[in-house]
């Protein structure tokens, strides 16, 4: 396999239903952990207490999912992301029986009739299948009125948006779920504090991943507290593992390290990317779901595990058969 782990998903290793819905608790969704040149161990998620040590720190988003997806006769509408300017990014999608998939229509200056005699304006492209658009009110309380969790074909039917959302969801703004801290449950928080394991929040809201699209992510909004970032410093000083719940997080804490390898207070936006050649300097693990092969996120994964390693556990949650995508099983990388 490349760094970019070209391979095959197999239909039936994509998560269907929230494993609730499998009769499984959130907890209960399987955890293969990596140990840099170890063979990827089988754990369950509720384990991760007695995987970690005391003064290991977890980072994670506590941004809450959007129910973003407005749907039209024909096509729906996907929120992404907001601007300061009120505007926002949107994906335009053709319905299917099962989902959408991508619309390649729409012109500058054209008017899309919503529910809620809502009207939604076409400003101009961002990038090749997002559009600067403007809403005619507010957007939050309009998408809490009539939009629904963004879903792909491979889940066929809606949930409420409380399967899109991890105990840590408190700040609203992504447009899909930072699903590598769903499987974190109340008591399995108190069994990491209990073990001396801390817990740190950053801000990262999500815009659309589009899996159809094999792409680099684009610019996203997100807040270190300066907090969090003395937390992460001074795990790191002791010697202990910052542990990052999410791709989302490592691109938060990457982008706020300093010229000096400090992690400082930051917010704003961020484009950053994280690949092997750029190298990862804030977190030593990372807890994450199961990627697409060829994904932007795979590069990130690289880096932190290296691309044998990480190979290695790919063909590994394929032999054991995973389940991939938001409701799917998770993966711990560990550097020790």
């Amino acid at each position: 396999m490349t760094a970019l782990l070209d391979f095959a998903l197999p239909a039936d290793l994509s998560a269907h239903e929230p494993p609730e819905a499998r009769g499984l608790a959130r907890d209960a969704v399987r955890l293969m952990v990596s140990r840099g040149a170890a063979e990827p161990a089988h754990h369950r998620f509720g384990d991760l207490p007695g995987l970690l040590d005391p003064g290991d720190l977890i980072v994670v988003n506590n941004s809450a999912t959007l129910p973003a997806a407005v749907r039209l006769d024909r096509l729906a509408v996907h929120f992404s992301t907001a601007r300061e300017d009120g505007t926002w990014l949107v994906e335009l999608r053709r319905r299917t029986a099962k989902a959408s998939e991508p619309y390649g229509g729409g012109e500058p200056g054209e008017w899309l009739p919503l529910p809620g005699r809502a009207t939604l304006r076409l400003i101009e492209r961002e990038t090749p299948r997002l559009w600067r658009a403007r809403l005619d009110r507010d957007v939050v309380p309009y998408l809490r009125a009539h939009g629904r969790p963004i879903r792909y074909s491979y889940v066929p039917a809606d949930w409420p948006i409380d399967a899109y959302q991890t105990v840590f969801a408190t700040v609203p703004g992504s447009a899909e779920m930072p699903s590598a801290a769903r499987p974190f449950t109340p008591e399995l928080v108190t069994a990491l504090v209990s073990r001396g394991v801390a817990i740190a929040p950053i801000t990262l809201h999500t815009g659309v991943a589009s899996p159809e699209k094999d792409e680099p992510p684009y610019a996203e909004r997100y807040d270190v507290p300066a907090a969090t970032a003395r937390l992460v410093n001074l795990a790191r000083e002791n010697g202990n593992r910052v542990i990052a719940a999410g791709t989302t997080v490592v691109r938060a804490l990457e982008t706020a390290v300093a010229p000096d390898g400090q992690v400082t207070a930051s917010t704003g936006w961020t484009s950053h990317v994280v690949t092997p050649a750029a190298g990862v300097r804030a977190v030593t693990g990372l807890i994450t779901g199961l990627h697409e092969p060829r994904s932007s996120h795979l590069l990130m994964l690289t880096a932190l595990a290296g691309e044998k390693a990480l190979g290695r556990a790919y063909e590994e949650a394929l032999r054991k058969g995973y389940l991939w995508h938001e409701f799917g099983d998770t993966h711990l990388i560990l550097d020790k």
